[in-house]
């Protein structure tokens, strides 16, 4: 069929809008007020200072530095310096808009501050309704029945030193199958939260709204509350725990040749840290373990295998360092550390995949609804910044060449290029600013960072909403007779338009998480650079927007990914801001950038590119 022109297109529109007029003129309409609307009124978050009539509040927002001028009879019994919540109440015709304190938050050089601002600035809800904890209270231990008895395997959690839930266990052996030579069998088996959060119940709305759950250096606001999170739902060492567990079958090279899902029953040997696993692997003497040797070598060989896999796939592999915020003992933070990634940690990444790779697979062979976790292909537009970029750095080989099909090779290719030069951590964080963002869907198009054809996230129930309607998919009751499987299940939630809601309010939440951590962490990064002003530093200058400063005096050009000396001049620690002069031939002189002000350092670092709790 022929396609109409702009103009046509464009006659045709008008005479569609005047039908309409008309046909609205020739009928009667009856309307009632059924109830007045009150406008909504702007919030914001910030800093409360007095004065003499009152006060005024700086917005909290980086990117936003806003007053508010707050009236005496408006000021709630807020004290100078405390963080505020306000609620705007007049434009400002003058100077400042005017507004009322509608909540107090703390003092702002509170050890907790950060986190509260960071919570509060991004509207994440930290209580429970009352209905929710009663739900959560009440609940009793799942019993055996109809549960496949799980705890005669050394069924492991392997987590961070300070991990607060425990919802994922591992095991494994060398698969006696002698037409399988090589090969392995694995268990990952995962808090069986489904059990205890039913459809339509107050703990699964609350879970619904909250979508995740989110990490603080100093507290975890949780997805569900924590007679749950932090006890029926947790893998305890043991204790006996409701799981369900995925059986996978992969052969020697790591590719799997089957799987099979069941509830079971589950008692943890034990609760390992990366670090202690890590050092056991390594054969140092002094790391003691409570299980043998042989399991945990079992693990490890199985991993080999899969990560021999994961080299065949070809996926994007990016080796972004990950900060932790030490705190001292009144939660205070003393230092950034950079966390080491170690074979420890893959391992738990890998099997995680590898379940939730069978989980998609699962649903669409038994044609349930699934929620994928999809990762699209970058946009050329932001695939050609980045060639643009590389060639502005200037190392030779790191280079990009037009009209490529975009592939993860592509990128790993300039990665290995990078990895012996300065650059590499600029390259990948440049490389993982190109990429799509990930996200949850009902409909499925891949991932492709992992390089897989379908993904499901399905090991993570206690803190992702997406992982629980997973759960429920797989726990139909039409297979609890063959597999064990059954109560909890999703309901004729085949309703695709509320999966793809679903989907779609649990991508939001899981941003709204993640810029509320990574806003806790820039805020804490300048708390502890505050103690350095005036000191000069080295780093790389990463503006990916203008891609080279130029000095207007002397000419001087300072491309990205150029080492230079700067000296730290100012810190914004409740917005997370830091300033900086670059020191350059004995002269200091002040970069302008496209806004015409001194470097703003944004301490934000990319999150997510190998977490596994963002896969």
């Amino acid at each position: 069929m022929a396609k109409r022109s702009p103009r046509a297109s464009s006659l045709a529109d008008r005479r569609g809008r005047t039908a309409l007029r008309d046909l609205l003129q020739k009928t009667e309409i009856e309307a009632r007020n059924n109830r007045m609307l009150r406008p909504v009124r702007a919030r914001a978050v910030g800093v409360f200072y007095r004065g003499r009539l009152g006060g005024q509040v700086v917005s909290a927002d980086r990117r936003n530095r806003d007053e508010y001028r707050v009236a005496e009879q408006d000021v709630g019994g807020a004290d100078d310096g405390e963080l505020v919540r306000v609620e705007q109440l007049s434009a400002g015709r003058l100077r400042f808009p005017r507004a009322r304190i509608v909540e107090r938050l703390g003092h702002s050089s509170d050890p907790g501050a950060v986190s509260l601002l960071a919570l509060a600035s991004h509207d994440i809800p930290t209580e429970f309704p009352i209905a929710a904890i009663a739900e959560a209270e009440a609940a009793l231990p799942a019993s055996s029945a109809g549960r496949s008895d799980l705890r005669d395997l050394a069924l492991v959690t392997i987590d961070g030193a300070d991990a607060r839930d425990f919802d994922d266990a591992v095991w494994a052996e060398p698969d006696p199958d002698p037409e399988n030579r090589g090969g392995w069998h694995i268990v990952v088996a995962i808090a069986d939260v489904a059990w205890y959060v039913r459809p339509g119940t107050a703990l699964d709305r609350e879970a619904r709204r909250r979508g995740n759950s989110v990490y603080f250096p100093d507290r975890v606001v949780p997805m569900l509350p924590e007679a749950l999170s932090n006890d029926l739902c947790s893998l305890k060492p043991g204790v006996d725990r409701a799981c369900l567990a995925a059986h996978l079958w992969i052969d020697a090279a790591g590719r799997k040749r089957r799987h099979r899902f069941n509830r079971g029953l589950m008692r943890s040997a034990a609760r390992l840290t990366y670090e202690q696993a890590q050092a056991a692997q390594e054969g140092h003497s002094e790391a003691e373990l409570p299980l043998p040797r042989e399991r945990l070598a079992a693990l490890y060989g199985a991993f080999t295998a899969l990560a021999e896999a994961r080299t065949a796939r070809g996926t994007l592999d990016l080796d972004i360092d990950e900060d932790r915020v030490v705190l001292d003992g009144e939660q205070r933070p003393v230092a950034i550390a950079r966390m080491a990634r170690l074979d420890s940690h893959r391992l738990i990444e890998e099997f995680m995949i590898l379940a939730n790779v069978a989980a998609a697979e699962e649903l669409e062979t038994q044609r349930r609804p699934c929620m994928y976790r999809i990762h699209d292909v970058p946009e050329p537009e932001r695939i050609e910044e980045l060639r643009i970029v590389l060639d502005e750095i200037g190392i030779p080989g790191l280079s990009l060449a037009k009209g490529q099909a975009p592939k993860p090779e592509m990128f790993n290719r300039i990665l290995r290029r990078a990895a012996t030069t300065p650059a590499t951590a600029l390259v990948n964080e440049l490389v993982l600013r190109c990429q799509a963002q990930a996200a949850y869907s009902g409909n499925n198009i891949g991932h492709f960072g992992l390089s897989l054809r379908r993904y499901a996230h399905f090991t993570s129930p206690i803190r992702r909403y997406a992982d629980l309607i997973v759960h429920r998919a797989l726990t139909t009751s039409a297979s609890a007779d063959r597999h064990g499987r059954g109560s909890g299940a999703l309901a004729p939630v085949a309703d695709r338009e509320e999966l793809a809601a679903i989907a779609e309010h649990v991508s939001a939440t899981e941003r709204r998480a993640v810029d509320a951590e990574r806003a806790a962490l820039e805020r804490y990064r300048a708390i502890i650079l505050a103690r350095s002003i005036g000191s000069i530093l080295t780093g790389y200058d990463c503006d990916k927007r203008a891609h080279r400063l130029i000095e207007r005096r002397s000419g001087r050009i300072f491309r990205i990914g150029d080492e230079v000396s700067v000296r730290l001049v100012e810190v914004d620690a409740v917005g997370g801001r830091v300033v900086f002069r670059i020191e350059a031939d004995d002269r200091a002189i002040i970069a302008r950038g496209s806004t015409g002000g001194r470097i703003d350092v944004d301490l934000r670092r990319p999150i997510g590119a190998r977490s596994g709790r963002r896969r």
